[in-house]
Order: structure tokens, then sequence, then C-alpha cells
């Protein structure tokens, strides 16, 4: 009985992410302007982060100080060729180049990377009106050289973006019940290399 409660409600998810997608793709965009941020070059432009491509993922990502951000980020990343195959795709913050560079080193991000500095786009862009640094994903289209907001999520617990929730529920463990870290590795009570110098 159970498991049949389950497929149930499955099947109804599935029903509604179809919903969910025909509303997106008959979604009207919206006019923005051409935003102004910073890389490891200098001054880069919304309309430069598209390169040659007509569409823009923007991941909206808190920086350096969130765990969960990281884990999405961390998610996405392991399917950015597949993306970039088509899409341009940037992840955005309001950490300085240089932090986003050495976060991005630390994990093998791959992600063209900006910031936007706290400044106006994040302030008139955001995920959720009204929050300055919620993290999520916005998708924006170039037409004849006008730049418009398709649709936008934000990021959160139990999403669609990340799978690790779902997998989670499996277990029977909630959002609740479990925390992303920057790291899982952890020193060992006696290290045959003497244990000097651990960081």
């Amino acid at each position: 009985m159970a498991n049949s409660e389950i497929q149930k409600t499955e099947d109804e998810i599935s029903k509604l992410i179809q919903k969910l997608e025909t509303l997106r793709r008959d979604s009207t965009p919206e006019l923005v302007k051409n935003y102004s941020f910073t890389d490891l070059n200098g001054q880069v432009s919304l309309s430069d982060l598209f390169g040659s491509k007509k569409v823009l993922f923007a991941i909206h990502n808190m920086g350096q100080g969130c765990r969960y951000c990281t884990l999405w980020a961390d998610g996405l990343n392991s399917f950015l060729p597949h993306l970039e195959d088509q899409f341009a795709v940037v992840l955005l913050s309001k950490d300085s180049p240089e932090v986003q560079r050495q976060i991005a080193n630390s994990r093998a991000w791959r992600f063209q990377m900006a910031s936007h500095g706290g400044q106006d786009y994040i302030r008139e862009q955001s995920v959720k009106p009204g929050e300055l640094n919620m993290p999520g994903i916005v998708c924006y289209i170039k037409k004849e050289g006008q730049i418009y907001k398709k649709n936008f999520a934000n990021f959160g617990p139990g999403d669609l973006f990340c799978t690790q929730w779902h997998i989670l529920s499996l277990a029977g463990i909630g959002t609740e019940e479990w925390t992303p870290q920057f790291n899982y590795w952890k020193a060992p009570v006696k290290l045959d290399d003497g244990g000097q110098n651990i960081k």
C-alpha cells in the first residue's frame, strides 16, 4: 500500500513538472538592461557573457560562505559541458573575481564566472523579489541586440535542481536532517607520515 501511494505521488509530481515546463515555454520574455560585472579581465557586460550563444543561464550563487550554494554548483558543474554545447553559462556571486577563482580552483569548477559585487544586477534581477542574495538561476535570451529574461527559479533544499535531496529522501532523510559541508575528509587519529603540518 505504501509503495502504491509513493508511485501515485511520483506520477502526480511528473504531471505537475510537465505543466511547469509548458508554462515556462509559453512565458513572455521581459526586456532587461545590459548590466555590468567584473571578472579577472576587468569589466564585462551581460551581453558579453552570452559569447556566441543566444541563450544564457546565469547561476546566482551566494558566494564562498554558503555550503548549500557550493553543493548546487558542484552538481551543476558536473553536467556543464552538456549545457555549454548549446548555451552560455555563468556563475555570478558577490565575491571578488579573485575569490571566485580561488574557490573554483579548489573545487575544479569550470564555470565562466563574474562578480556582481552586490550592485544593481542582483538588486534588480534577484530570483526572489526583496532578497538581495537569494541563490537560483535565470535564463536570458538575446534577440536583435536586446536581452530578455525568459524564466527564473530560486534554489533551496528539496528543489528540482539538486538531486542530493531526492536521493536522501529514499533513505527517509529530510532536508532538516542533513547539511552539506565544504570538505568531507577528516584526518585519521594516526598518520603514517607522522602527521606534521596538517591543514
